[in-house]
């Protein structure tokens, strides 16, 4: 899978790659030795966010736009990320996270809107107001960030949570805080940001990449 994802990464110009990796780490680092990528190790494994927070020595120097993508995900296309990337750019936000309209958003993180479409918040589910899962607009959990305030707001999240983790979403929380622009952009297929947890998954996705080189051709 995460042979999708690095090639994504390279079709959209990235200068440099660097997986976050943790769990049998030698084994995923042998798998893409071939990729000439570099990699920041993660352990122990405490969230999205300190997975992040991993890639900063690499990145101290670099000022720019930092994309985050999971690993888990390939479905994602090139045009939905330049999209993204655009919308980034042409907003100048801060950051700008990748959403969906899922027609069940049970267990999502609801993404709430100003009326200049701007993100005001981004609140999971168990934390939401009934007329906060009325809203069925999901994080993907993937991101583009300006490098400097993502590893300068990364050092004032948190892990006072039921996990002890540090949650890449509660980045964004501390932006909107201090009145950083967030942006967001809907992808209108939900299949593009799904993760892949189980064998059925991985062979739906295989289905749906499968169509996708038929129809190419």
């Amino acid at each position: 899978m995460i042979h999708y994802v690095i090639q994504l990464a390279r079709q959209l110009g990235s200068q440099r790659v660097i997986a976050v990796i943790g769990h049998q780490k030698e084994r995923v680092r042998a798998e893409l030795d071939y990729e000439h990528i570099e990699f920041a190790v993660q352990e122990p494994q405490l969230g999205t966010g300190h997975a992040v927070m991993q890639a900063e020595p690499l990145l101290h120097d670099y000022n720019g736009d930092v994309l985050v993508l999971s690993g888990d995900v390939p479905l994602l296309t090139e045009n939905t990320m330049r999209r993204l990337i655009d919308l980034h750019r042409n907003h100048q936000a801060m950051a700008t996270v990748l959403t969906t309209v899922m027609p069940d958003p049970t267990g999502y993180g609801r993404v709430i809107r100003a009326h200049t479409d701007d993100v005001v918040k981004i609140v999971e589910h168990k934390d939401a107001t009934e007329e906060e899962r009325s809203i069925k607009e999901i994080n993907s959990g993937i991101y583009i960030f300006n490098s400097k305030e993502l590893f300068a707001s990364l050092k004032k999240i948190n892990a006072n949570n039921a996990q002890n983790e540090y949650y890449l979403p509660d980045v964004l929380k501390v932006m909107i805080s201090e009145n950083k622009k967030v942006s967001a952009l809907i992808t209108e297929d939900y299949h593009e940001i799904s993760g892949i947890n189980t064998v059925e998954q991985l062979q739906e996705a295989e289905h749906v990449l499968t169509q996708r080189r038929i129809k190419s051709l």
